[in-house]
């Protein structure tokens, strides 16, 4: 089973190994420098070494990087739309270096240039990246949004819209937060509501089985279709646990990294808390 939770990069990359193994996390998010600063030093050799050859590394059956939350690739500012592409660039060659398989990217906010030029600014501002960067193999996951304020990805055709104007489509994945989705208007909080979200995510998104990558499991503390980003823990929030159970027992997920990216302190109580429910949830019968 690969489930886990976001862990703290303090102190180090190698560091978020050890936190993720010290509450038997078999997956990992982490972010690749400071989520909060546009640009960093690159890393040095030996914190490279480190992170891969860690004895615990093993122990971990998948870790992937986010990327920070300054950028906008649809920004109308030319230079913040420049320092986006940068900065993307560059966290994307960090992650190649930690040998992550791909780097979860909120897609961007239109800022009232409106829904169409947005998707298009992503696009365009995808394809920058890539082209600069052919040899890298870790790929972009586009991540759900729950579309707050002018935000995009919170409707599966915006991503869609975006795969399919990529030159490099292949290199693109898609990342589903469950509170985003919630928060979006995709009422998953029955079996039912919840097949019929996947029926129209397999229908919208181009080679939707193959590019889904990974699921960050966040209840959501505002109702569906608020377009709030709130995230609560397992259970505690307006989703409740039965989309929770299904997607922990649906075979569909079995490989498919899942992530925790609930509120928590440095001790990592909730984490614990939160994995014990999911994993109980998965032997419910």
């Amino acid at each position: 089973m690969l489930l886990g939770a976001h862990m703290s990069i303090r102190g180090g990359v190698s560091m978020a190994i050890e936190r993720a193994r010290s509450i038997n996390c078999t997956a990992m998010q982490i972010f690749v420098k400071n989520n909060m600063q546009w640009f960093a030093r690159p890393l040095r050799a030996e914190e490279i070494r480190a992170f891969l050859n860690h004895i615990q590394r093993r122990e971990l059956g998948s870790v992937f990087g986010h990327a920070n939350y300054l950028i906008n690739l649809a920004a109308t500012n030319p230079q913040f739309r420049a320092n986006s592409i940068r900065a993307l660039a560059e966290e994307l060659t960090r992650a190649d270096q930690l040998e992550l398989p791909f780097l979860v990217v909120h897609p961007g906010a239109h800022l009232g240039a409106g829904e169409e030029a947005g998707l298009e600014k992503i696009a365009e501002s995808l394809d920058r990246v890539m082209t600069a960067l052919p040899k890298i193999k870790t790929r972009i996951a586009l991540e759900t949004t729950a579309g707050q304020g002018s935000c995009l990805g919170n409707r599966f055709e915006q991503l869609s819209y975006v795969i399919s104007r990529a030159r490099e489509p292949e290199r693109l994945c898609v990342c589903v937060d469950t509170a985003h989705l919630f928060a979006a208007g995709y009422d998953i909080r029955t079996e039912s509501s919840l097949r019929k979200t996947l029926r129209e995510f397999d229908r919208v998104i181009p080679q939707a089985r193959d590019r889904l990558v990974a699921i960050h499991l966040n209840d959501s503390k505002t109702g569906c279709g608020s377009r709030v980003d709130r995230h609560e823990h397992i259970g505690k929030g307006r989703i409740g646990l039965d989309a929770f159970q299904f997607i922990m027992r649906d075979r569909r997920f079995r490989n498919i990294p899942k992530v925790l990216e609930t509120p928590k302190g440095k001790d990592l109580r909730e984490d614990v808390m939160n994995l014990k429910t999911l994993r109980r949830l998965a032997e419910r019968r």
